[in-house]
C-alpha cells in the first residue's frame, strides 16, 4: 500500500501541471489588470509588459475583445499569445531569465478576380455555392442598392458577375476590397452594369456605361436584406383588431437588424410615437418625407443631418407590433405614397470632359470579364 501511494506521488511529480488560460480583453480593462486577474503576481506582469513595448505593442490601442492565451506550469507563466486580429498577434515567452516577445503578422495581398454567382435561392446562398465567403452578397448589394431590392427584385436563375479586390492570406481570402465592376442580369430587373472611377477630387463612384451615375436620390429599400410582409394600402391591424390604412411597407427582419437611411436628409423627429414605438423622421429634397417605426434602437437625434446609407437605427418590434419586423412610410408634398412604386432621378452624370478617360477603364473591366471563363451554377 505504501508502496502504491509511492508511485503515484512519483508520477504526479514526473508531469508538471499544465494550465491554459484562455481571456478577452473586457470593456475598460487593460491589459495589466486581464493579465492580474488570470493570476499573474505584479513582477510578472511588469515584464511581461516591457518585453510587449520593446516588440512594437501599442498599449493605447488594446481594445475589447483582444484575445489572450496564458499557458501556466504550476501556477508560474511559461508563455503568452496575445492576439490583436487574425493577422496580427504577439508571442511572449522566457528566453534564458529575460521575458522576450516576438510580433508576428501574417502577409497579406490583393489581388484582383472575376467572382460569378447563380441564384437558386438567395445572393447569400449563391455565394456559398460559388465556394466565396457570404461577405460578398452583401458587398455587392451595396453597390446595387439603388436598382436592385435585394429580396424583392431577386430571382431564380438570375446571375451576377463582378471584378472584385480580394485580400488574400497565405491562398486564403480573408476579405473583398472594393468592387470595380459589376453586372447583374435578372428576369425582373434586366441588365444592370455598373463601373467604378475615381473622380479628379480623389473620390469614387459607380457609373454605367454611358458615364450617368449609378447613384440615385433614393435607395430602393432601407434595409439590405429583407422581405415585404404588408404592402401600402388597407389591411385589417391584429392588434387594433380592426381595418384602417397601411400608410408605408413592412418588412419582415431580425431585431437589431441595422437600418440606414434612403436618402440624404434631416432627422425631424427621433423618439417614441405610442403606436409606432422607437420612430424616426426624415425631411428631404424634392418635398419627400420618410419615416421607420418599431425600432429597437434609434443612433440619431433631432435636426441632425444624415448622409444616405447611414444608419440612423436598428429594427425591432415596440410600439403596436405584432414581431420583430420594420414599417417604413414616405411622403410626397405632405401625402403617404407607395414607396415601391416611386421612380427616383439619378445623381449627375460624369462631366464630358471625363468620359473619354472613363470609356478607356470600362472597356479594361470589360476585358477582365471576358477573358474570365463562365463558370456553371452549382447543382
Amino acid at each position: 500500500m505504501i508502496l502504491a501511494v509511492a508511485l503515484v506521488a512519483l508520477l504526479a511529480g514526473a508531469h508538471d501541471p499544465l494550465v491554459v488560460k484562455n481571456r478577452r480583453l473586457e470593456r475598460n480593462q487593460t491589459v495589466a489588470k486581464a493579465l492580474s486577474s488570470a493570476g499573474l503576481d505584479d513582477g510578472t506582469v511588469s515584464a511581461v509588459q516591457r518585453a510587449m513595448a520593446d516588440a512594437d505593442f501599442n498599449f493605447k490601442k488594446a481594445r475589447p475583445g483582444d484575445q489572450l492565451r496564458l499557458v501556466l506550469r504550476d501556477g508560474q507563466l511559461e508563455r503568452l499569445d496575445y492576439r490583436r486580429c487574425q493577422f496580427t498577434e504577439w508571442n511572449v515567452a522566457r528566453e534564458g531569465e529575460a521575458w522576450v516577445a516576438h510580433k508576428r503578422e501574417q502577409k497579406l495581398e490583393t489581388i484582383t478576380a472575376v467572382v460569378e454567382l447563380h441564384v437558386q435561392s438567395s445572393v447569400w446562398d449563391a455565394a456559398i455555392a460559388a465556394g466565396e465567403k457570404p461577405d460578398i452578397a452583401v458587398t455587392l448589394s451595396d453597390v446595387f442598392a439603388w436598382d436592385i431590392d435585394f429580396y424583392r427584385d431577386v430571382q431564380k436563375g438570375d446571375t451576377m458577375r463582378a471584378v472584385v479586390e480580394k485580400v488574400v492570406s497565405k491562398g486564403r481570402v480573408v476579405d473583398y476590397g472594393q468592387v470595380l465592376a459589376a453586372v447583374y442580369e435578372g428576369s425582373s430587373v434586366g441588365t444592370k452594369k455598373t463601373y467604378r472611377y475615381q473622380l479628379p477630387d480623389g473620390t469614387q463612384a459607380y457609373f454605367n456605361e454611358a458615364g450617368l451615375s449609378a447613384r440615385k436620390t433614393f435607395l430602393k429599400s432601407p434595409l439590405k436584406f429583407a422581405h415585404v410582409t404588408s404592402g401600402f394600402g388597407g389591411r385589417f391591424h391584429p392588434i387594433l383588431n380592426q381595418f384602417g390604412a397601411h400608410n408605408g411597407v413592412d418588412y419582415g427582419t431580425p431585431e437589431g437588424t441595422p437600418v440606414w437611411a434612403v436618402a440624404d436628409g434631416t432627422v425631424t423627429r427621433a423618439g417614441w410615437d405610442n403606436g409606432g414605438g422607437n420612430m424616426v423622421c426624415l425631411k428631404h429634397v424634392m418635398s419627400f418625407e420618410t419615416c421607420y417605426l418599431h425600432l429597437s434602437k434609434i443612433l440619431v437625434k433631432n435636426g441632425q443631418k444624415l448622409a444616405q446609407k447611414m444608419v440612423l437605427g436598428e429594427s425591432g418590434t415596440t410600439g403596436l407590433s405584432t414581431g420583430p419586423h420594420l414599417h417604413f412610410g414616405m411622403k410626397r408634398g405632405g401625402a403617404w405614397v407607395n414607396p415601391l412604386n416611386q421612380n427616383f432621378p439619378r445623381a449627375d452624370p460624369l462631366p464630358r470632359a471625363l468620359l473619354a478617360d472613363y470609356q478607356e477603364k470600362v472597356a479594361a473591366l470589360q476585358a477582365r470579364f471576358d477573358s474570365a471563363p463562365p463558370t456553371l451554377p452549382t447543382r
